[in-house]
């Protein structure tokens, strides 16, 4: 099989624009999260979410672009034209343009639009005064669709929707259009903009986001804590750009890691109730880890999806226990950061996990106070830990039972 690597990263986060901002605050320890202002949270039971600050859609796209174009849309074309730049690649993709796939993952869409237009019909009654938009607006797909024809890229152009594995399925898709020799290079990754009026109430009524304490600054989300209450919801955009080794050798191309494995599956368990004792998590990781070929004890470090929910982190916990014995490579959930980004959260996770295996250093799970007992895994809490990592793990766990693995190996 092909050798797959990362050329190319760009991001959008709570904690950041751009690679180097993100990371840095990442190993900082800072914190997305504060109070809702993309509207109005008065009457919610909780008002708190890690929304992406100082963005400037227009600073990445024509004005004509930003017009037609939802949030989340905005936030994914930003992170392509930075990953694309980052890897170098644009005369690759001039002159490769019909070969070139682009694979998203988003879980929900363009929910901010779509809200919008049905606050809009019900407020008016009118169903003229719907935008003849609105259904570009809102596909999935718009992200993939809207890169490729930023670039001209006429490969395949596909979006993957796993609820909040998503990002991580799409990265794994993008690996397997290289492995079977359909492409040298894929543009990949996950998008997410869920902080909106029906989207966060819905979130709520299923009783899995986090109440903090109402102030900025609070310390919440806290994944693996005894006294955790459930996750923030967050947005952003994670965009990677995956080659052939041979193809980034030939180019001259820097290589941040390999993907060295990579799994998904399905427990069949339920729409939003994790298997209780991470049997399904277990086989996933179990699988990425033969994908790669290599021994558990190879791990160094595992980037977890760590919601900060009840049964998510004890579930992810056993699940790890399950592979690893009693001996579990270092873990950290970077959602204490950036909060849950759904749809983006395994592809911004994958950037994070890469960039500890580039820096040999591991962002810190903040706000992890006391771990619960449960939870009995290697967590590194309060600051970033530098250590070897040969090997790194990012986990992706979604709504109907859907897990994805991804294994990242140190390229010398």
């Amino acid at each position: 099989m092909k050798r797959i690597v990362v050329t190319g990263l760009g991001a959008i986060t709570p904690i950041g624009i751009g690679i180097e901002e993100t990371w840095q605050s990442s190993l900082a320890g800072k914190s997305g999260v504060g109070n809702v202002t993309l509207f109005d949270a008065t009457n919610y039971e909780t008002n708190i979410a890690a929304e992406v600050k100082n963005f400037d859609p227009k600073n990445f796209m024509s004005s004509e672009l930003f017009r037609k174009t939802d949030r989340f849309a905005q936030m994914g074309i930003a992170a392509a034209r930075m990953a694309v730049e980052d890897a170098d690649i644009n005369s690759y993709l001039e002159a490769k343009h019909d070969q070139v796939p682009v694979v998203i993952g988003s879980g929900l869409g363009g929910s901010l639009f779509h809200e919008e237009q049905i606050f809009k019909l019900i407020g008016g009654k009118d169903p003229r005064r719907v935008l003849s938009s609105s259904v570009l607006r809102i596909a999935p797909n718009a992200v993939s669709a809207y890169i490729a024809m930023e670039f001209k890229l006429k490969g395949e152009n596909l979006t993957i929707s796993t609820a909040c594995s998503s990002g991580g399925n799409a990265i794994a898709t993008a690996a397997q259009l290289l492995e079977l020799g359909i492409a040298d290079v894929v543009v990949t990754g996950g998008v997410e903009c869920p902080i909106t009026p029906f989207t966060y109430a819905a979130y709520q009524s299923l009783r899995v986001l986090s109440k903090g304490n109402g102030k900025i600054g609070f310390n919440t989300p806290r994944p693996f804590d005894k006294k955790r209450d459930g996750f923030v919801l967050g947005e952003g955009a994670g965009i990677l750009i995956l080659e052939t080794y041979e193809n980034a050798v030939t180019r001259k191309a820097k290589i941040y890691a390999e993907l060295s494995g990579y799994s998904s599956n399905c427990g069949a368990y339920h729409m939003a109730i994790p298997e209780p004792n991470g049997e399904d998590a277990a086989i996933a990781i179990e699988n990425a880890l033969k994908k790669s070929d290599i021994a558990k004890d190879q791990v160094q470090y595992i980037n977890a999806h760590g919601t900060a929910t009840k049964m998510n982190d004890i579930a992810e916990a056993k699940a790890i226990r399950k592979v690893f014995g009693n001996k579990t490579p270092y873990v950290s959930s970077t959602k204490s950061q950036t909060g849950h980004m759904i749809g983006a959260a395994g592809a911004i996770e994958a950037i994070l996990t890469v960039l500890s295996v580039r820096d040999q250093i591991i962002s810190p799970t903040i706000n992890c106070d006391e771990l619960d007992e449960e939870c009995d895994i290697n967590v590194v809490r309060k600051k970033a830990l530098e250590c070897k990592i040969d090997y790194a793990m990012s986990n992706s766990f979604g709504f109907g039972s859907n897990n994805s693995v991804l294994v990242f190996r140190k390229v010398d």
